[in-house]
């Protein structure tokens, strides 16, 4: 394994093409129902239309939220977030999608390093289930001591690909592509939120814990 050399720029340009990776389904849809509200007068049809549109809207709207707490700003430096706003961009993820999520915390603020690794890891969950299943978050402890652990249950579960040397900052090439980027990303996080990652199977439940070092 080789140390993956990264500089900013192609960082920042991997996480942009992450996140329109994630939005321009939902945002191809609303031109899809536009194009048919100005080309189709049947009723059923623009019904159909219009009903797209608003879902395809939401779901846009909820990925954007989710992106801004998973890679953003979200505040200046030293700032902290609320686990219920988390937990609430988390549950807008997975709206009108195959998998279902559940949620368990105490109702706290929390670094932000360590909000947005509870996040990514959140989104990697998600890989671990390609046809689909269920997701189950739980944090424990507070601020300064605290664990995640996200159970993702479903039919062919597996952990993502390269997982480990990803997270540890490594890669058989020394490199990293848009796919692998949320695993590299998240360990970066890790290691300035001096949290540690684990993956692990069971039949057909992939289990992420991550813990203060």
């Amino acid at each position: 394994m080789a140390t993956i050399s990264l500089d900013s720029l192609d960082l920042a340009a991997l996480l942009c093409s992450r996140v329109c990776h994630d939005v321009i389904s939902p945002v191809g849809a609303i031109v899809n129902g536009l194009e048919v509200l100005e080309d189709d007068s049947d009723a059923s049809m623009r019904d159909f239309a219009l009903d797209l549109i608003q879902k395809s809207a939401r779901q846009a709207s909820a990925r954007l939220q989710f992106a801004r707490l998973a890679f953003g700003a979200a505040g200046s430096a030293g700032a902290s977030i609320d686990l219920g706003d988390a937990e609430q961009v988390g549950r807008g993820l997975f709206l009108d999608d195959k998998i279902s999520f559940s949620w368990s915390s105490p109702r706290l603020l929390f670094p932000k390093n360590r909000v947005k690794l509870l996040l990514n890891l959140v989104m990697i969950a998600t890989t671990a289930i390609p046809r689909g299943g269920s997701i189950a978050v739980t944090v424990t402890g507070d601020a300064e001591n605290c664990a995640f652990t996200i159970v993702s249950k479903g039919l062919n579960a597996r952990i993502p690909a390269h997982s480990e040397a990803l997270l540890s900052g490594s890669s058989e090439t020394g490199t990293v592509d848009a796919h692998g980027i949320q695993i590299y990303y998240a360990g970066m996080v890790a290691r300035a939120s001096n949290m540690t990652i684990a993956f692990s199977i069971e039949g057909d439940e992939v289990t992420i814990k991550a813990a203060t070092a």
